[in-house]
């Protein structure tokens, strides 16, 4: 794992200056509204290309460095060939395979990897790792997923809706289960994009007070989570044990029991109302297989789409706006 420096040459490398500043993406609230609607727009051009088999090439020569801490099959794939189908390469790094394990700090990593490539995706721990990261990076650093956000799974969630229905400001995301990560992205979402969120989670499992408060009129919280599905346009939840949490899964299932998305709760939801989930997913907990595998459910576009806004996004902090 990735260290927090100690010693005297972790000091050192600590005290030396950070690298000159570029864009990162870190978390949700890192772009505007505008950089939004333009990465939307690129998403949609960039996978209406990949669907008519034009090759598009924009990142030649380029190389993605992808580092994981956590394991992930759909972030892994989707990186590796959204660089691909843009002509670029991408470095598959993990504990096991590198220096991470042996204590590297970070911003020494950061120096390294940074002078070697030209973007970094880092899927971790901690928030903190990516921005002590992104702090000494010489390149753009794109967040994987961390314990505390996951800004590219609702980058493409919000793109998907907006696919199938249309713009999202204005309408209801209902958040249903575990106040973890894609809960604090969808609150800081809700803010930049103009929407609001309905959240219901377990007593005992309550949102980080600092998002909520940063929220502000953008989020209303529920105990029932029947009443945050009432009228919502999309119902979403995830699995209710996260990945370094699986100590807990017996007491989350017992707490968790009333926090599944069935059909009943669907029903109370805009009829036009979608079901997404990051996936994996375990049917008969967090989700009923009638609702992941029913009609309104766009589970599966929503995790093709991780791969064409990744790609709009890799783009964008590589080589800036592109209008073609």
């Amino acid at each position: 794992m990735m260290s927090t420096p100690t010693g005297h040459g972790a000091g050192t490398a600590t005290a030396t200056k950070p690298s000159p500043k570029v864009r990162h993406f870190l978390r949700i609230a890192d772009f505007s509204a505008d950089e939004f609607a333009y990465l939307f727009e690129r998403t949609r051009i960039i996978k209406d290309r990949f669907k008519r088999y034009e090759l598009y090439h924009p990142l030649r020569d380029r190389t993605l460095a992808m580092v994981f801490e956590k394991n992930s099959t759909r972030t892994r794939v989707s990186f590796e060939a959204g660089m691909t189908q843009l002509g670029g390469a991408a470095i598959f790094l993990t504990s096991e395979t590198s220096q991470i394990s042996r204590g590297e700090p970070v911003e020494d990593l950061a120096r390294v990897i940074s002078g070697m490539v030209d973007v970094v995706m880092i899927r971790t721990f901690k928030q903190a790792v990516v921005e002590r990261f992104a702090a000494y990076s010489r390149v753009p650093v794109i967040n994987g997923l961390t314990d505390e956000h996951h800004p590219c799974q609702v980058l493409a969630d919000v793109f998907t809706y907006i696919e199938q229905r249309g713009p999202i400001a204005g309408k209801t995301v209902c958040w249903v289960g575990d106040a973890n990560n894609m809960l604090n992205s969808w609150l800081e979402a809700a803010r930049v994009l103009g929407f609001t969120v309905h959240a219901s989670t377990p007593p005992g499992y309550p949102i980080d007070p600092a998002i909520l408060l940063a929220a502000g009129d953008h989020v209303r919280v529920f105990s029932d989570p029947m009443d945050a599905a009432r009228g919502a346009h999309i119902v979403t939840t995830d699995v209710w044990t996260s990945m370094g949490f699986e100590a807990e899964t017996e007491a989350r299932k017992a707490a968790f029991a009333d926090w599944c998305v069935d059909e009943e709760m669907m029903a109370l939801a805009d009829p036009g109302a979608l079901f997404m989930h990051c996936l994996p997913a375990h049917r008969g907990e967090e989700v009923t297989a009638g609702v992941i595998d029913g009609p309104q459910s766009v589970v599966w576009e929503e995790a093709w789409n991780r791969m064409h806004a990744q790609k709009a996004l890799l783009e964008y902090l590589v080589i800036g706006e592109v209008r073609s």
